[in-house]
């Protein structure tokens, strides 16, 4: 947006250039990450040019700080010193500053002592930004440069009276030994990474980012840059919605010709806003964005949702401006929705936001919703209102530069209003962050997932995007409990039951109603969707039924222990009011611990006559879902099951197999890398001794012994994580890709649904009287391969084809290994603006 305000160069002009390349340091070090407010940092490592900075910080950091941090008044840092903080070789001295805009707000260092493995670690944060987590973040990326150094213990010495910077290393995760002198404790631990500190990590990650999401969901104050009173211009639907829906706080129209937009004062730029501003929503044409991110920066303003077009989805020039953007947005501690976006939706009664150029918002409710597409999410929207499918809140990210659908699980993982979460995906950010949010949060919330291009393949076009064959989609979404959809209208379906009825407990249903017709229809869907009609029903009350008949069949139904779950359906006869039938269905609902499902009289989604409506407005899981077709309810309630199912499946044991020797296969991998750290194919001999060092043996005899012949894969995609896949070789993976997979880790439980899971998985059990193989041999076999996997993050990839099954055990006749530079998971950030 063009204003009379002079914009300013790239902010902090030290981030705009390539200072990796000109300081030589590593430049995987840099990266921007969340603090535990839900601001954005940046964090790189120290140079020379940062002295003026630093000096500054310094300056603005109380006595009591510097005591702390330095042992003494230390009221100005002497340029000797000056020249040390500042001057490291990236190896044995290294310092990380973190700098939001301009300002240099904290640095952590470590020097290591001469000649061994420890190093000296200490911090020191601005006091206006203490208590954002900014410790133990620095600590995280110090500890991963640390690691890649050869380091392996940090040392710190902190005055006994810092009690808060000797919990930072205990709240990491870490056990220091502790020693006293002379009022000074000192603290040393090993920096490898262990199942406490990983922990520690998410945990801090998860609330860190959830935080972040919350600024943008529940904010008080918006600024809609490019509001208009021309009704052609997307500033103009944006600004009567953000003020139709009845934010619960000021609104501020910006726009630099106009004194009113809407009725409401207008300002010339965000600048001149003479209040804080949690929100700016930014409807202006590409070309002005840079600045007005800018601008925004300068504001302090919290977040952003860029609902302007024309970055990413456009061209090579577009993406690169799409880029920028996030990382001046980044750069001010913003996090930003879109570019490209619909906007998003808080239906919670103390925000009221609807910051989305659609006029349809749902009521409020229990569903999350995520999707990509702008287009999509106005008909979502639509769709959801009259259905009366109440949401939580609702996003669209669009092109996905930032804010993605990791984010959002991270926030609805905890926020009480949100019980059923929905995603409409076109691509996949980061799978292997996936997998975890979805294998956790999937136990607490069912996740339902609508993935486009599952026949298609995913279509071209954002950068970033990672492209997952649909049968690892799939393998991804099973071992997950991610509960998977073909069409939005299943999603919606789904997501009507799940939110407002039970789970059923069992695949039994019974089926009561007053047409044998439609009775009959459920019946056929239900033995098509793997349900069960409970002996005696269908129940037909006639079409003459009196609603005490209706209600009372109803009644004994739900309290029927051979009863699992009850769909009713009612076609009223021409001369008969049916609305007593649906109170009287809404009654049982509200009394049955059993799921209900309903096709009532052509009503759909969630029709007020069978609504049960709390004290405050909003609709209460005691309303029952109602469907056009019984043949929808069935489909919804066969997943309901399936979901149920996959909760009550016991997570299974991760026990390392016996015989296995860690060391001779660590021996073994370093002797490769140590001459080819880019890594290679293992040589025959090589990969003989790395599988006997988990219990792996190869046949001497290369002869065909009796039996089945099946494969066992091993991939290790950087970004998807590791997978093990099972088949049986020969025409059934050739011919027909006939191969399970699972994400690692492998529980025992996943071991064994990994190798029931190909589709010829009856020859292994004795299919037309053969012997069945030894189920047992098998599944310890793929125990060792994934043993192989978690110990030994070097390994890429690993065949074992074929794999002779018999009755009497496994045979390993030919295998392959590749090894290469182990994909780290690291320290937390944020991934890359796309």
């Amino acid at each position: 947006m063009t204003t009379d305000h002079q914009t300013r160069d790239q902010p902090n002009a030290l981030r705009g250039r390539d200072l990796a390349e000109e300081y030589h340091y590593p430049r995987h070090w840099e990266a921007d990450v969340i603090a535990s407010d839900g601001g954005t940092v940046h964090v790189r490592p120290i140079t020379p040019a940062d002295a003026d900075a630093l000096v500054a910080m310094h300056a603005r950091t109380s006595d009591r700080t510097r005591y702390l941090r330095f042992f003494g008044p230390y009221p100005r840092i002497p340029d000797r010193d000056l020249k040390r903080f500042t001057e490291v070789d990236y190896r044995n001295r290294v310092a990380l500053i973190v700098t939001v805009g301009d300002d240099l707000i904290a640095v952590g260092r470590y020097d290591r002592y001469p000649d061994t493995d420890t190093a000296e670690v200490a911090f020191l944060v601005e006091d206006a930004h203490q208590g954002r987590g900014l410790g133990p973040m620095l600590l995280e990326h110090l500890a991963a440069a640390a690691r890649e150094n050869l380091i392996k213990r940090f040392a710190a010495e902190v005055l006994a009276e810092n009690g808060r910077m000797v919990r930072t290393f205990i709240d990491a995760g870490y056990s220091p030994t502790r020693s006293y002198e002379e009022g000074v404790v000192r603290l040393e631990f090993p920096i490898e990474p262990t199942e406490t500190t990983q922990a520690v990590v998410y945990s801090r990650e998860q609330r860190s980012e959830a935080r972040s999401l919350e600024r943008l969901l529940t904010a008080r104050s918006v600024a809609v840059i490019g509001a208009s009173n021309d009704r052609t211009k997307l500033g103009y639907s944006v600004m009567r919605n953000v003020l139709d829906y009845g934010l619960d706080g000021p609104i501020y129209p910006v726009n630099p010709t106009s004194p009113h937009v809407a009725g409401v004062p207008a300002y010339r730029s965000v600048l001149d806003i003479p209040n804080d501003i949690d929100l700016a929503l930014l409807a202006v044409p590409a070309s002005q964005v840079k600045g007005v991110v800018e601008e925004c920066g300068r504001k302090k303003v919290r977040g952003l949702v860029v609902i302007s077009g024309g970055f990413g989805e456009r061209d090579e020039h577009g993406r690169t401006e799409q880029q920028k953007l996030v990382e001046t947005a980044r750069t001010y501690g913003m996090r930003v929705v879109g570019p490209n976006c619909l906007g998003v939706v808080n239906t919670r009664k103390d925000v009221h936001l609807n910051a989305t150029i659609s006029p349809f918002v749902p009521p409020p409710g229990r569903v999350g919703f995520f999707c990509q597409s702008g287009a999509l999410g106005v008909a979502i929207l639509a769709d959801a209102a009259r259905r009366g499918l109440g949401m939580s809140t609702f996003v669209s990210a669009g092109n996905r530069a930032d804010v993605s659908g990791n984010d959002l699980l991270q926030y609805w993982s905890t926020d009480e209003r949100t019980e059923v979460i929905l995603l409409h995906l076109e691509t996949f950010g980061n799978p292997r962050k996936f997998a975890r949010l979805t294998r956790e949060i999937g136990r607490k919330k069912p996740i339902i997932a609508v993935k486009s291009g599952r026949h298609s393949g995913v279509k071209a076009g954002l950068q970033g995007t990672v492209a997952v064959a649909d049968d690892i989609v799939q393998a991804l979404f099973e071992s997950s409990g991610v509960i998977r959809v073909e069409t939005l209208m299943q999603s919606f379906d789904l997501a009507m039951l799940l939110a407002h009825q039970p789970l059923p407990q069992g695949n039994r249903v019974a089926v009561v109603g007053n047409s044998s017709a439609l009775g009959v229809l459920v019946k056929d869907a239900c033995l098509s969707n793997g349900l069960e009609i409970t002996d005696g029903y269908p129940v037909d009350i006639g079409p003459e039924g009196s609603v005490e008949k209706f209600e009372s069949a109803l009644r004994t139904a739900a309290a029927a222990e051979d009863v699992d779950a009850l769909v009713a359906v009612f076609v009223p006869p021409v001369v008969t009011d049916s609305a007593p039938y649906a109170e009287a269905l809404a009654r049982v609902s509200r009394d049955s611990t059993k799921p209900i499902v309903t096709t009532f009289q052509g009503m759909s989604g969630i029709p007020q006559g069978l609504q049960t409506v709390g004290p405050t407005g909003e609709v209460e899981r005691d309303s029952v879902p109602a469907y056009e077709t019984p043949e929808r309810g069935v489909l919804a309630l066969a997943r309901a099951a399936a979901y149920y199912r996959w909760r009550q499946k016991p997570l299974g044991e991760f026990v390392d197999p016996e015989g296995i020797d860690h060391k001779a296969a660590a021996g073994v991998i370093y002797r490769v890398l140590e001459k080819e750290p880019a890594g290679r194919q293992m040589t025959d001999d090589e990969t003989r001794d790395l599988l006997a060092a988990y219990g792996i043996h190869m046949s001497e005899d290369q002869a065909d012994p009796l039996g089945i012949p099946v494969m066992i894969g091993l991939a290790d995609d950087p970004s998807f994580g590791a997978l093990i896949s099972f088949g049986v070789s020969g025409l059934a993976i050739e011919l027909f890709g006939d191969v399970a997979y699972r994400a690692m880790p492998l529980s025992g439980t996943d071991i064994d649904e990994l190798i029931a899971g190909p589709r010829a998985f009856p020859l292994l059990t004795g299919y037309r009287g053969n012997k069945p193989v030894s189920l047992a041999a098998l599944h310890d076999l793929i125990a060792r391969v994934a043993a192989v996997s978690e110990h030994n993050p070097e390994i890429r990839s690993m065949t074992l084809d074929p794999v002779v099954a018999s009755s009497s055990g496994v045979l390993v006749t030919r295998a392959s290994i590749r090894v290469g530079p182990p994909v780290s998971v690291g320290p937390r950030r944020l991934a890359p603006a796309i």
